[in-house]
C-alpha cells in the first residue's frame, strides 16, 4: 500500500463521530444539525429540469475539457462576475467534477518533488520535501493534498484580532523558497473571512519572488450580505494590480451557489499553462463531469435569479441567528460564506466539551474548531471556537440557536 495514506488525519467528521459514539442524546429533541456543510435549500427547478433534458448525453462519455457551451458559460460567468476582460474558453477554463476533487488534483499536477529551493529539477540535493503552504484552520483536502503529493503542509494560523487574517509575513524565507503550492479559501471556512486587495498584493508579491502556484478557493464566493459588495476574488485582484494570471488559479462550485452538491460541478479557471497540464492530468485521472450535468450547468452559470433569492435565505437566517448567539458566545456576522465561527471560552468549556454536552443535553450537532485545525507554532487556532453551518430553513436554524441559548445559560455563560 501507498505508505503516505498513513500520514493522513482522519476527517473530522469521523473525528466528530468518536466523539459523539457514547452519548446518547434527549429523545424527546429532534435533531438538529449544524456541523456539516452541505447546502440544504431545494435545487432551483430550472436546474432540475435542465438534469432532465440532458438525460440524453448518458449514451456519451463526457470530454475531460468539457463541452465549448459550458466552458463559455464559465467563462461568461467569471467575466460578468469579476468584472474581469473575457476569459479565454478554450485555455483559460477548466470544467471538473466539483471542486473538492480538483483542489486535491491540482497539486499532484503543480507538486514537483525533484525540484530543489534553488528551481533545478535534475535532482533535490537537500532531500528536503516540498512545501505547501495551508491556512489554519483550513479545509482538510489541503493537507490531504500534499502529503499525498510527497510534499509537506506548512500551516500558517490566522489572527482572530485580524479578522482572521494569516500572517504571512511570520513565514521564514527558508520555507518560502521550498513553496511550490499556497492554498488560500476565501471566503474562507471556517472563519468567513475575505482577502483584501492589499493580502493579494502581498500573495503576487511573493509568488513573483519564489515561483509558487497560487490556488484560490472560492466556493463561498456567492453567499454574501450586501448584494453591493460582492467578496473579491483572485482573478480580480490580479486583474486590478494591473498584473495577468501567471501562477494563479481560482476554483469555484456550483455546490453552494445553486443548491446542488449533488451534481459535484465546479471549475478552474487562470493561469492557461497550468491548465493545459491540468488538463492532460486529469486526461488519465479520469474525472470528467458528465455529460448530463454539464448541459445543466449551462443554465444554472447563466442565471443569477436564483443564487439571489439563495443568498437572501442566508442573509434571513444570519440577522436572526447571530444576535441570538452573540448574547451566550463571542460571535458576529462574517464576511461571507454559511458558517458562524463562534468563541465558546466564555462558557468555560473546551470546544470539544461543548460539542459533545451540547449534543448529549440539547441533540444539537456543531463542529469542533480544534478538529479543523492542526497544532503550528505552538497552537491549534481552532481550539475553543465551534463552527455552525446555518445550512438548514431560518426556522429549524433559529430552533438549533434557541437550544444552544438555553445550553449557555445553564452553565451560568
Amino acid at each position: 500500500m501507498n505508505p503516505l495514506l498513513d500520514s493522513l488525519q482522519s476527517y473530522p467528521f469521523e473525528k466528530l463521530r468518536v466523539l459523539f459514539k457514547d452519548v446518547t442524546p434527549p429523545a424527546g429533541l429532534a435533531h438538529i444539525s449544524f456541523g456539516i456543510g452541505e447546502p440544504k435549500h431545494p435545487t432551483p427547478p430550472l436546474i432540475r429540469d435542465a438534469v432532465v433534458d440532458s438525460l440524453g448525453g448518458l449514451a456519451t462519455y463526457p470530454a475531460t475539457l468539457g463541452s465549448a457551451p459550458l466552458r463559455e458559460s464559465i467563462a461568461k460567468w467569471v467575466s460578468r462576475r469579476y468584472n474581469l476582460p473575457p476569459l479565454d474558453p478554450a485555455t483559460e477554463v477548466l470544467p471538473v467534477a466539483g471542486s473538492r476533487e480538483a483542489l486535491f488534483a491540482l497539486a499532484q499536477t503543480v507538486l514537483n518533488p525533484r525540484r530543489d529551493a534553488d528551481g533545478n529539477t535534475a535532482a533535490n540535493p537537500s532531500g528536503q520535501p516540498a512545501i505547501v503552504l495551508c491556512p489554519n484552520p483550513f479545509y482538510q483536502i489541503y493537507e490531504g493534498a500534499a502529503l499525498l503529493g510527497g510534499a509537506q503542509p506548512y500551516f500558517v494560523n490566522s489572527d482572530p484580532a485580524r479578522n482572521f487574517a494569516c500572517d504571512y509575513s511570520a513565514v521564514p524565507a527558508d520555507v518560502w523558497a521550498r513553496t511550490q503550492l499556497l492554498y488560500v479559501c476565501s471566503p474562507g471556512n471556517p472563519t468567513g473571512a475575505v482577502l483584501t486587495l492589499d493580502d493579494w498584493r502581498e500573495l503576487f508579491a511573493l509568488s513573483d519572488r519564489y515561483g509558487f502556484v497560487i490556488a484560490s478557493d472560492e466556493c463561498y464566493s456567492e453567499i454574501y450580505f450586501d448584494e453591493a459588495n460582492p467578496p473579491l476574488g483572485g482573478l480580480e485582484a490580479a486583474h486590478k494590480l494591473g498584473r495577468g494570471f501567471e501562477r494563479l488559479v481560482m476554483l469555484s462550485s456550483l455546490s453552494k451557489r445553486s443548491n446542488v452538491p449533488g451534481m459535484r460541478s465546479g471549475f478552474v479557471a487562470g493561469d492557461a499553462g497550468i491548465l493545459k497540464a491540468f488538463l492532460l492530468y486529469r486526461t488519465y485521472h479520469g474525472t470528467a463531469l458528465s455529460t448530463v450535468f454539464q448541459g445543466a450547468s449551462v443554465v444554472a452559470w447563466s442565471d443569477e435569479t436564483h443564487v439571489r433569492e439563495n443568498r437572501a435565505k442566508y442573509l434571513q437566517k444570519f440577522t436572526t441567528v447571530t444576535p441570538m448567539l452573540a448574547e451566550v458566545l463571542d460571535v458576529r456576522l462574517p464576511d461571507a460564506a454559511f458558517y458562524l465561527w463562534a468563541n465558546v471560552e466564555r462558557t468555560g468549556l473546551t470546544d470539544t466539551e461543548f460539542a459533545q454536552r451540547l449534543y448529549a443535553d440539547y441533540n444539537v450537532t456543531v463542529l469542533p474548531g480544534s478538529f479543523l485545525a492542526r497544532t503550528a507554532h505552538g497552537v491549534n487556532p481552532g481550539r475553543n471556537f465551534v463552527r455552525l453551518a446555518l445550512v438548514a430553513d431560518v426556522d429549524e436554524c433559529t430552533q438549533g440557536a434557541q437550544r444552544i441559548v438555553d445550553f449557555c445559560r445553564s452553565l451560568g455563560a
